[in-house]
C-alpha cells in the first residue's frame, strides 16, 4: 500500500525561497511546467502579500530569468517563472550527488504541493511503498536537511494521536520512517536515536509514552467490553 506524506526539506539554495523572505505576509505555492525543456517553468501562486511586494522580490530573485502574472483571482495571483539558473548552478554548491536529485525524478513518487517557506520548501506527496519513500528521504537527509511531518498509508485519515506531544510524534514518525517497527527490523534503537539527536535510553522512553498513549486513544477506549 503507497504512502502518503507530508515534510520540509531545509535548503536556502531552492527556487524562489527569497520571495517569502522578502514577503513573509505571503503564501507562495510551486507546480512544474514539464513541457519546457530541461529545466521546466514554475507556476508560483502567491496568497496574500503586497503585490508590489512580491513583484520587487521576484525580480530581485537570482534564480528568476523573467515572469508573467497570468492570472488573479481576489488576493491569489499567478505567475509563469522562468529560472535563470541550471539545476547545477541553482543546488550544486549545496548537493554532492546532482544525479541522485534528477532520478527522483523518476521515483515511484508524485509531489502534489510545494509550498515555499524562508528556509526551503514545504511538500506533501504520494509515495508507492516504503522503499520509494526512503529513497526520497534519504537523498535529502544526505545532502541538505528533511523534516517528516506526517506519514500516513494512502486511503487512511490522520494517524490516531492528538495527544501526543511533538516529540512524541517526531519519535514515532522517525522510528517508523527508519524501520524500527517493521519486522524484522530494519535498524536500531541508536539510529533512530542518533537522528532524534537525543540517548537511546531517552528514545526509548519517549516511544514508549507514546506508544502508550496511542494504546489509550485508540485500543483502550474503542475495543469491546469484555462480558460479565
Amino acid at each position: 500500500m503507497g504512502l502518503v506524506a507530508e515534510f520540509e526539506i531545509h535548503c536556502d539554495a531552492l527556487p524562489l525561497v527569497t520571495v517569502p523572505t522578502a514577503v513573509p505576509e505571503a503564501t507562495v505555492t510551486l507546480d512544474l511546467q514539464f513541457t519546457h525543456g530541461d529545466r521546466p517553468l514554475f507556476i508560483a501562486t502567491v496568497t496574500g502579500g503586497s503585490r508590489t511586494a512580491v513583484e520587487n522580490a521576484l525580480d530581485d530573485a537570482v534564480d528568476v530569468r523573467a515572469w508573467t502574472l497570468v492570472g488573479r483571482a481576489g488576493d491569489t495571483r499567478r505567475y509563469q517563472v522562468h529560472p535563470a539558473l541550471s539545476l547545477e548552478e541553482q543546488l550544486g554548491e549545496r548537493l554532492d550527488d546532482l544525479a541522485g536529485l534528477e532520478a527522483l525524478a523518476t521515483a515511484d513518487a508524485i509531489i502534489e504541493r510545494i509550498e515555499v517557506e524562508p528556509d526551503g520548501w514545504r511538500q506533501t506527496g504520494w509515495f508507492a511503498d516504503r522503499d520509494a519513500f526512503g529513497s526520497f528521504s534519504s537523498f535529502w537527509r544526505r545532502n541538505v536537511g528533511f523534516r517528516l511531518h506526517r506519514l500516513t498509508r494512502d486511503g487512511e485519515p490522520e494517524s490516531p494521536g492528538d495527544g501526543l506531544t511533538d516529540r512524541q510524534h517526531e519519535a514515532l514518525r522517525t522510528a517508523y520512517e527508519l524501520g524500527y517497527f517493521d519486522v524484522p527490523r530494519r535498524t536500531s534503537l541508536d539510529a533512530v536515536a542518533t537522528e532524534l539527536g537525543i540517548s537511546a535510553s531517552s528514545a526509548s522512553e519517549r516511544l514508549r509514552r507514546a506508544q502508550s498513549r496511542l494504546i489509550e486513544e485508540t485500543v483502550a477506549t474503542t475495543w469491546p467490553p469484555l462480558p460479565d
